[in-house]
């Protein structure tokens, strides 16, 4: 591991140099290629060069130790000595992460869909909910959230809601939430009182460019047709909608938000390219699944993995066992301890399985 560290960080003092040198400054592409390339490493090497001191610190430390009599600063040196072990360590295990294989799409934005489950209606306002949390999520993140498509229900609920979520590093910090969210609850709607479960299904795609996935334009039908439900008039009187099929796949994607018909079929394929490029990933993830499974769960879109209870004040995740207390906080976008939870086991299963 030194030595692979060690490489990278004079790697990352030639890229230092080329970014300041004006024939590459010259070529802005490849310069924009350098600056983040150089940045991709910075939090690595800076870490490493810590440890490199403490490193050098225990040295000195013990040298100290070894050449001192006074047993008053033998004490204090090696009192100082145990700090600066537990620090080495804690560099050490920092290093192993920043080590591991990154996700290429972990810095992208995300599309993120929810759509409403077992339950009927209350399953449909539990969606609005979920994306309420999202949004607030997001919002306490300073990333921004756009609305794509949106299936309402009469009451306020979504039977389908497709947004897409713009922020460094979203998909990083939301990959895990892909599978099935259950609520237990007195329904609005429900007059005995009693307890119902509902569901709802969330999919967090990463955002797909052009570059990712190229489309066949002879593999689409497109379609247009006017649009209905909530919009006003003009809504449902022009051919404003627009539905594309992507023929080999099979995957359809409808949109009517927009007024726009032109601005109807931008959002679609952006949708559609998310779904294919999530497709292609899946069958990828598919083929190496024997010889990695994550602690966080496969990502199946069928698997429970949050349980939302409101008598109980209680928010569960079922793939790391963590149950908070606090379930109105988190309904307000205050995620960051299970998000950071997931995040810190998957990366420890990672670390396992190298070790």
């Amino acid at each position: 591991m030194l030595e692979r560290l060690a490489s990278l960080e004079e790697k990352y003092e030639d890229l230092g140099n080329l970014i300041g040198d004006p024939e590459v400054i010259a070529d802005l592409a490849r310069w924009q290629q350098y600056v983040k390339a150089h940045a991709d490493l910075t939090d690595l090497v800076t870490v490493y060069r810590e440890f490199k001191r403490v490193t050098r610190e225990i040295q000195e430390a013990k040298t100290l130790l070894n050449e001192e009599d006074d047993s008053e600063f033998c004490e204090m040196a090696q009192t100082e000595l145990d700090e600066l072990a537990v620090k080495k360590d804690t560099l050490e295990q920092r290093l192993k992460v920043l080590l591991l294989p990154q996700d290429p799409n972990d810095k992208k934005n995300v599309i993120l869909e929810i759509r409403a489950g077992t339950g009927g209606e209350e399953a449909a306002l539990f969606a609005a909910d979920l994306f309420r949390m999202y949004s607030r999520y997001a919002e306490r993140q300073g990333w921004k959230s756009e609305v794509l498509n949106a299936n309402y229900t009469d009451i306020g609920g979504f039977k389908e809601l497709i947004f897409l979520i713009q922020g460094q590093g979203a998909y990083s910090r939301l990959k895990f939430e892909s599978g099935v969210h259950r609520v237990q609850r007195i329904p609005s709607t429900e007059s005995g009182g009693r307890i119902h479960t509902s569901a709802a299904t969330v999919a967090v795609m990463p955002e797909a460019e052009e570059v990712d996935l190229e489309i066949d334009p002879n593999d689409l039908r497109i379609d247009v047709f006017c649009a209905s439900g909530h919009g006003g008039q003009s809504v449902n009187t022009t051919q404003s909608a627009v539905r594309i099929t992507h023929i080999p796949s099979g995957i359809v994607v409808s949109m009517q938000d927009e007024k726009s018909q032109h601005k109807n079929k931008d959002k679609a394929m952006k949708v559609l390219r998310a779904r294919l490029f999530d497709r292609m990933q899946a069958e990828q993830q598919q083929k190496v699944a024997s010889t990695r499974k994550s602690m966080v769960g496969s990502g199946d879109r069928s698997e429970r993995i949050r349980t939302y209870n409101f008598p109980q004040n209680r928010v569960t995740d079922h793939r790391i066992g963590l149950t908070l207390h606090r379930l109105d906080g988190v309904l307000e976008g205050d995620l960051e301890e299970t998000i950071d939870t997931l995040i810190t086991t998957d990366q420890a299963e990672r670390l396992k399985q190298i070790d």
